[in-house]
């Protein structure tokens, strides 16, 4: 039976892609197969999510029946997507100002659904020769950043700057973008993915929330053999699905201390003999990176009260 991968779910239809195989494509073969699901998937409580590989049959009237859904590297649920691969987070070095919390709390949450964040600075051309203090900044952080193990890009719609190096971190991957609100994200994908006219998740640093603007999911294929998934992203950042004993494994440089911690399930805020706050006395933890950490903790302890 033929393998496929989900590209776009509307209305109770799953729109699948053959995988290319060498058997002989029929050539009336529309590009993707209109499927329904088994009725077992129900029974089961699973559904199929956009970004699942399956196994799927040809019915007689040219359409199709997902059969079964093959094991999921990942899973989103806000947005309903799996084996999205990389998070490609865009934040302006101004208007608006880079916001590193923000950052740090998109990164929290991309850490935690298993992605591989790709973090852009955006708007680069606004930073003028004469802005020592903002140039400086801004390579603090990606400095930080890049010690941490993330890579990131220094880019710019206008001058064309960074484009290229994100379209080949693009290339063989399903990956989703999202980032702050006003930071130049649809110039700047219109110059990776030229008439892409995705959409994005951005959200609003005074409120937290993202703004709706799509009604379903999509994977737009890509040349250099990638997807890119035309989904809102992270609608909100709040902390409901995540434990706060899950928060300091999403800090992705307490992992290289907290296994020699003295206390199993280590807080990491106050504990003796804990080896985060050793090596945060040792300034081999950021000062900025742990503040955030102590920030959410207490969010999270809030809003689990709430709840």
């Amino acid at each position: 039976m033929p393998e496929g991968l989900i590209v776009k779910a509307l209305s109770g239809y799953y729109y699948v892609k053959p995988e290319q195989t060498d058997e002989v494509v029929p050539a009336d073969q529309p590009a993707t197969i209109q499927c329904r699901g088994r009725g077992i998937f129900k029974k089961r409580g699973e559904s199929p999510l956009v970004g699942d590989q399956v196994i799927f049959s040809l019915t007689e009237n040219g359409e199709g029946t997902v059969d079964k859904i093959l094991p999921r590297r990942t899973e989103l649920i806000r947005p309903p997507v799996a084996n999205i691969r990389q998070a490609v987070l865009l934040f302006s070095v101004k208007e608006p100002d880079l916001s590193l919390i923000l950052l740090d709390k998109f990164l929290v949450h991309i850490e935690h659904a298993g992605l591989e964040p790709l973090i852009c600075f955006t708007k680069m051309d606004l930073l003028r020769e004469e802005d020592t203090v903002m140039r400086e900044a801004v390579e603090r952080a990606k400095q930080l950043y890049e010690d941490i193990g993330y890579q990131v890009i220094l880019t710019s719609a206008e001058l064309d700057m960074g484009t290229d190096q994100i379209r080949q971190e693009l290339n063989n991957k399903i990956s989703m973008f999202a980032g702050q609100s006003g930071v130049g994200k649809s110039s700047l994908l219109n110059k990776v993915i030229p008439g892409s006219d995705l959409n994005t998740s951005e959200i609003s640093l005074r409120l937290g929330r993202g703004k709706h603007t799509t009604r379903h999911v999509e994977l737009i294929e890509l040349e250099g053999g990638g997807y890119v998934a035309d989904t809102p992203g992270f609608s909100q950042l709040n902390f409901t699905q995540l434990g706060v004993e899950d928060l300091g494994s999403c800090f992705r440089e307490f992992n290289r201390y907290s296994s020699d911690c003295k206390f199993r399930g280590c807080t990491h805020l106050h504990e003796p003999g804990c080896k985060v706050l050793d090596a945060l006395e040792n300034g081999e933890i950021a000062n900025s990176r742990y503040k955030h950490y102590e920030q959410f903790y207490q969010e999270m302890k809030d809003e689990k009260r709430r709840y």
